[in-house]
């Protein structure tokens, strides 16, 4: 994890001091990218011991399309706690449910993206089409700008889901792409997406496969390495899946930041020598596409937190810092 090092050392070699809308300052860089082999290994941190079994269960309630964090703790999670109960502002929002309701949060927008279409009530071909493709004819209307009489559709959109079936349909596309990123909705959720388009791309012939993440916003010190963890295993999963080998996984940052409380933690990680990187073991219970010719998507919900273990994981002493909310 010399990668992650450096990045913290740039962020304080180059960094700017930033107000945000958590009250406390963080030391900020525009612009990063880490690039991993996971042929060679997995991207745990080492200098400090990686909440791995709270990552994996975010991830897991992700996939579940989870937006509570009572979902979250019963997988092994509690990152979710404090925003869902202890934000202000969400708390105040009128579109939370109650306790513990996060919004349409991640793993809603992945597995269940609200998707609609407005069409004029005469364009038959349009309408079939949108049909044929699954929406479901909602209401009609009297445009009030006097378009006329106007149909609405609607249907919710597994993102994943399409990209796996990409993934076997079409391996050479450029397009298999899922993201979180909905304007309609960012209001309804107790944070907008950091973590937010990820990409998968398929080299056939060598099969395998790789992914590229972009982050808009990443606190480097708690964050990054709960981000790294989820890319990471999200892409072994998808390998299994699908029947490829994981190999690159590309991690870009929009704005990369490391906030004022977390320095010292942050500063002792540099004087330690990393280990070297333990590899991701998936349970054998999660079908391999490659061995049985089988596709089997829906284990992207069947899977559970202990169905992934890091193998051989060296780590130097655990260190802790305050999430900022």
């Amino acid at each position: 994890m010399k990668q992650y090092l450096d990045l913290v050392q740039n962020i304080f070699d180059n960094g700017s001091w930033q107000e945000n809308r958590t009250g406390v300052r963080t030391l900020s860089l525009p612009g990063a990218m880490m690039r991993f082999d996971l042929q060679q290994g997995f991207p745990a941190v080492t200098t400090k011991k990686l909440a791995f079994k709270s990552a994996v269960g975010e991830m897991v309630g992700f996939l579940r399309a989870s937006r509570n964090a009572a979902e979250f703790r019963a997988l092994g999670c509690k990152v979710w706690d404090q925003n869902a109960n202890e934000n202000q502002q969400w708390l105040a929002n009128p579109y939370r449910l109650g306790a513990d309701d996060l919004g349409p949060v991640y793993g809603v927008q992945w597995r269940d993206w609200p998707a609609y279409k407005v069409l004029q009530a005469d364009a038959t071909a349009q309408i079939q089409d949108a049909l044929a493709r699954g929406y479901q004819l909602i209401s009609s209307f009297e445009d009030p700008n006097g378009a006329g009489a106007q149909v609405l559709l609607y249907k919710a959109i597994d993102q994943l889901r399409q990209c796996l079936d990409t993934i076997i349909q079409d391996p050479g596309s450029r397009r298999i792409i899922f993201h979180g990123w909905n304007w309609a909705q960012l209001e309804e959720m107790a944070l907008p997406p950091c973590h937010l388009l990820y990409q998968f791309l398929v080299n056939k012939a060598k099969g395998e496969i790789s992914l590229c993440l972009y982050i808009r916003s990443n606190d480097v010190g708690l964050g990054t390495p709960f981000n790294l963890t989820e890319g990471g295993a999200l892409l072994h999963l998808v390998a299994r899946l699908t029947g490829y080998k994981p190999r690159w996984f590309t991690y870009f940052i929009g704005d990369a930041h490391i906030y004022e409380n977390h320095v010292d933690m942050l500063q002792e990680q540099l004087k330690r020598e990393p280990f070297a990187a333990p590899q991701l073991v998936l349970n054998s219970r999660i079908p391999s596409y490659a061995e049985t010719g089988v596709y089997a998507p829906e284990w992207l919900e069947k899977v559970e937190p202990s169905d992934f273990a890091l193998e051989g994981y060296q780590h130097h002493a655990p260190l802790t810092a305050p999430m900022a909310v």
